[in-house]
């Protein structure tokens, strides 16, 4: 058997792989200066970008989850993968061969099944197959279908479409011409498995379904024909390593530049939908997948859209004008909160979905639609409004109690307050100053009911028998105390050359946070800064020889987090100068203490000693001080 990949290869595989791009195709990233990246964090939900690129370094690290590391634990960490596979898909990409030892005592750390990449070379295979087929006579049904609906070879090409023949095995068979195994396709979605293996799909229009870098993970497959014995509009890939439903977003691979750069989103509802808005101008369009778009959709759009408080975007929601589109419209406004963003609806006057407006009305009425774009809570209101008989007096009551119920739910109270409440007004013909008082009589009663649950409660408090938790006693690393500790550190990790030696003065007692002190002990053990003057692999070994996972996160955290200026000889001195002026005043003040602590008279030898001390170490700090002042 052959045994693990060889070091050198792996570092090559390292050297070559560039962070930026590998993060790129999760995450929207924008200079945050100092030769650093910003975005959402793709591993935990957040309203600000805490998430840090440095691509000099080749580290990411989340300053909010504090997840970190290199381009090959993104990958373990965002796709499941173990270091094997991400090594694998890695190479694939910047083209190096890998090599293995052979012998020894090598275990393999792939999950059981085939290794992901065989699944996705197993969807590539068979989206390129189902292409060809269309081309094909058993596809008229298929390329009819397009026509209609105004979508010619090249619209069908651009998306990657395809047909499955109605053979049950015609796909089983290509595939396993090309190589694959039987648990390679069933793991990969393509082929199950009854009394004999056959294909998943059969006699059905396709749509690819890509992840954000391209890669094909699974089909949407339409029905066509009278004869199809499954009576379901849509088949999807059932879940899979790939693909799982609930986090995909259909177009995301078209429309992830577009919408990082205009900051705007437009969800629709199908696959015809997307290729409509794709087609006639709007690029920003993505839709789930065979699933109601969710919490973990909303997670995935809002990485590419780059939502947070400082830089708001908007999502614009295309509905159907019935029944079942106004429930949509009030489902996704109950999680509106999810979004920074300004969300919107677009719903074409006639009930038409953005594919038929296409058909009936041409591609500027697509673009028309969106930009018609209304708030959404004004779309919801306006259909809760509906539902009442204003010609009666305790109808337009109704409908105000009905309708302040459901804004007080709103994140933003200012405009519940103001907006909501006017526009409330002006659909029912009520005074506003009711209006408002009705809204905070609302407000008031979600208020009276909100708080924390009795759940929440008994999670966090101690059981029978137990005691409460102490706190952690390991304070933040970003407390302002520490400020200078990790600036220092920051200078350390990424310019050792400019700091070079003037770091001969600092020990391990200059840095009073036990994770610092335990970087700098790392700095120290690998020969101090002048080490890691000419290597550019500098920080990544250091984190290498971490035994404390804290440490080693804390070194891609000050390996990404931008410096606050070029570090010139000026900047470099004054932070080693406040470093190690912090340490004299602390010693001053502890030499303070001890002489307010002993008798003069009954321990003049050690009072005169410690005052001595006191003398030199006064004398020490304002000959920092000064040093400090020259450098700035």
């Amino acid at each position: 058997m052959a045994g693990r990949i060889r070091e050198e290869d792996i570092a090559e595989v390292r050297e070559k792989s560039r962070i930026d791009e590998i993060v790129g195709d999760y995450v929207t990233l924008r200079n945050a200066g100092g030769g650093s990246l910003k975005g959402l964090c793709p591993f935990h939900d957040e309203k600000s970008p805490s998430f840090n690129v440095n691509p000099s370094r080749n580290f990411y690290h989340c300053f909010g989850c504090q997840a970190g590391g290199d381009v090959i634990s993104f990958l373990m960490q965002i796709d499941g993968l173990s270091f094997t596979e991400a090594i694998e898909r890695l190479a694939d990409k910047v083209g190096v061969v890998l090599r293995r030892e052979e012998g020894g005592d090598f275990r393999d750390d792939r999950p059981k099944g085939p290794p992901r990449q065989r699944l996705v070379e197993a969807n590539r295979a068979a989206q390129e197959y189902y292409a060809e087929q269309l081309a094909g006579p058993d596809a008229i049904p298929g390329r009819t279908f397009l026509s209609d609906r105004g979508f010619d070879r090249a619209a069908a090409e651009m998306f990657g479409m395809g047909w499955a023949p109605r053979d049950g095995e015609a796909l089983w068979r290509h595939l396993r011409g090309r190589g694959f195994s039987q648990e390679e396709v069933v793991a990969a979605g393509v082929v199950k498995v009854g009394r004999s293996a056959y294909d998943a799909f059969r006699g059905r229009l396709l749509w690819p379904i890509r992840d954000p870098s391209g890669a094909t993970i699974g089909f949407g497959a339409r029905r066509i024909l009278e004869d199809d014995k499954i009576e379901a509009k849509y088949l999807n890939t059932p879940e899979t390593t790939l693909y799982k439903k609930s986090q995909v977003l259909y177009g995301i691979d078209l429309a992830r530049k577009e919408i990082a750069r205009s900051s705007q989103a437009v969800v629709v509802e199908g696959y015809t939908d997307v290729m409509a808005c794709h087609l006639s101008g709007v690029t920003t369009a993505v839709a789930s997948c065979g699933t109601a778009f969710g919490e973990d959709h909303t997670r995935v759009l809002r990485r590419f859209l780059h939502d947070h408080e400082e830089f708001r975007g908007e999502v614009i929601f295309t509905f159907d004008g019935d029944a079942a589109g106004q429930n949509a419209a009030l489902k996704t406004f109950q999680g509106d909160q999810r979004f920074v963003a300004q969300t919107y609806v677009a719903v074409e006057p006639d009930g038409l979905d953005p594919c038929d407006v296409r058909i009936q009305k041409g591609d500027a009425a697509v673009r028309d639609l969106v930009a018609r774009r209304v708030p959404l809570y004004r779309f919801v209101l306006g259909n809760i409004v509906e539902q009442f008989d204003l010609d009666r007096a305790d109808g337009r009551v109704a409908a105000v109690r009905e309708a302040a119920k459901l804004v007080t739910s709103s994140r933003d109270a200012s405009v519940v307050n103001s907006s909501y409440a006017r526009d409330i007004a002006a659909l029912t013909g009520m005074d506003p100053v009711d209006v408002q008082a009705e809204v905070r009589r609302a407000a008031g009663r979600s208020r009276a009911g909100g708080g924390s649950s009795p759940a929440a409660a008994t999670a966090t408090a101690p059981g029978p028998g137990e005691q409460a938790r102490p706190r952690n006693p390991v304070p933040d690393l970003r407390d302002p105390r520490f400020t200078i500790e990790r600036e220092t550190l920051k200078l350390v990790i990424q310019a050792p050359m400019a700091i070079g030696r003037t770091t001969a003065d600092i020990g391990a007692n200059d840095f009073t946070h036990p994770v610092y002190r335990g970087v700098w002990d790392l700095v120290e053990a690998a020969g101090g800064t002048v080490a890691g003057a000419d290597d550019d692999g500098w920080a990544g070994r250091l984190r290498q020889a971490a035994d404390d996972p804290a440490v080693s996160s804390a070194i891609t955290a000050l390996a990404v987090e931008p410096l606050m200026k070029t570090p010139d000889a000026a900047y470099v001195g004054s932070y080693v100068f406040k470093l190690l002026e912090l340490t004299a005043q602390r010693r001053i003040a502890d030499l303070k203490s001890k002489l307010q602590r002993t008798n003069p008279v009954d321990q003049a030898a050690d009072y005169n000693r410690m005052f001595g001390e006191l003398a030199a170490l006064e004398q020490h700090r304002r000959t920092l001080r000064d040093h400090i002042a020259g450098a700035q």
